[in-house]
């Protein structure tokens, strides 16, 4: 009888030491388990605890210094309850969300901000028409993602000083703005310029899981022959000036429009 309360104590006693254990554990010792899933990126001089821990330089695979990192999880996930708060602050991108894990596929998203360079991306970014360079800001109040996707969501977002680098030079395209908004995994974007850029701009933009669709019209503004030259090379212009583009794809590209 004696053995068996000793032993129980010890069982007590070794449950508490790895509830302290597990309540304060370094960040540092999650290392192993967690740089494989960065893709080649490193975390370097990580300080604090897993709740609340700091990297004072996440390293790319080129060994760039990107930035720093801090982030806040809070011990309720142990009980299922997966909340956590995320800040990255480098000289070209900067980012800060809270984020809360509300079943295996749905998560709630809050106070996200978003501010990147084009050197943020580098190559990634090239498409037919140029390679997109400038500023973009994103912020998104509040939105509620199913597997990933927004299927609730309000978003505000600004390609500051937008230029195209093509082949022949950069293409000035002013400042691009977007508002859009998710409703039952529906995304509509509203794109328009600042007003006073070299390119007036006016149309939308809709998404889907199974398609997407892109309806706008660019004018120009000045009589920059390259801004010009490059609208041509998106669609032929109409006889007032217009430059009207319609493009879509995936499964539901061929639905109807929704008038509003």
């Amino acid at each position: 009888m004696k053995l068996l309360k000793k032993c129980l104590v010890g069982f007590a006693l070794l449950v508490v030491a790895a509830a302290l254990l597990l309540w304060f554990l370094p960040a540092r010792w999650m290392l192993p388990w967690i740089e494989p899933q960065l893709r080649g990126m490193q975390l370097q001089q990580v300080s604090g605890s897993i709740w609340n821990g700091r990297a004072g330089a996440v390293v790319s695979v080129d060994k760039k210094s990107l930035g720093q990192l801090h982030w806040q999880l809070s011990r309720r996930s142990l009980f299922g309850h997966a909340q956590m708060q995320w800040q990255f602050s480098g000289p070209d991108l900067s980012f800060s969300a809270a984020l809360a894990r509300l079943s295996a596929d749905q998560t709630d998203v809050r106070n996200l901000s978003l501010s990147a360079t084009s050197a943020a991306l580098g190559q990634q970014l090239t498409t037919p028409w140029g390679q997109p360079r400038g500023e973009l800001q994103l912020s998104i109040p509040h939105a509620l993602l199913w597997a990933g996707w927004p299927m609730q969501m309000d978003a505000q977002a600004t390609w500051h000083h937008a230029v195209m680098h093509t082949a022949h030079g950069d293409v000035a395209l002013g400042d691009v703005h977007a508002t859009a908004q998710a409703r039952g995994g529906m995304i509509s974007a509203q794109l328009h310029d600042g007003g006073d850029g070299p390119l007036q701009i006016g149309g939308e933009l809709q998404l889907s899981p199974l398609g997407w669709r892109l309806d706008v019209t660019l004018r120009p503004r000045q009589t920059d022959p390259m801004l010009r030259r490059w609208l041509a090379t998106l669609a032929a212009p109409a006889a007032d000036g217009n430059t009207h583009i319609q493009h879509h794809g995936g499964l539901a590209s061929s639905a109807p429009t929704p008038t509003h």
